[in-house]
């Protein structure tokens, strides 16, 4: 049950940013980090874009909460990082948009990097659809995207 709080909470504020155009967490840390010299001199796809598109991935955005199958124990499995799976939290009221697996985004993505770009600065997938909760409506600029997707192209399974 705390899990499905701490979810709904996360998504409650994520809405009410988005509805109120303050600034995501994500926009506010991008902001702070502007003036940040490694982020001027990376190059696109360079192992500085991998290092800020992990640190997006792991600790501003949070994908692995979601696109990273559970263990026995609950727990995001790391030996499958990123590797899709069942959707951990279910609607707090009954949805039945409400989808039942989550794809898998590390390795090869779902999509191409335009895809995925898109995806991540509009919230609006290839097919011209809007991303469904649980997924929040990222607004990313294009650099932070770009990079989410050099390092998710890095994510491998264990065995």
């Amino acid at each position: 049950m705390p899990l499905r709080l701490t979810m709904l909470a996360w998504l409650a504020a994520s809405l009410v940013a988005l509805c109120s155009g303050v600034p995501s967490a994500a926009a506010q840390t991008t902001a702070r980090q502007k003036n940040d010299p490694q982020r001027q001199n990376a190059a696109s796809g360079g192992a500085v874009d991998v290092a800020r598109g992990k640190y997006l991935v792991e600790s501003v955005v949070v994908c692995g909460q979601c696109h990273t199958p559970r263990d026995s124990e609950g727990n995001p499995d790391p030996r499958r990082w990123l590797q899709g799976g069942p959707v951990p939290y279910q609607s707090a009221t009954p949805n039945s948009d409400w989808p039942q697996m989550v794809p898998r985004i590390g390795g090869t993505p779902p999509g191409t990097d335009a895809d995925m770009v898109k995806l991540l600065t509009t919230g609006i997938w290839n097919t011209g659809a809007r991303l469904r909760l649980p997924m929040p409506q990222f607004r990313m600029d294009v650099g932070d995207a770009q990079a989410v997707v050099a390092y998710l192209k890095t994510v491998k399974p264990q065995p």
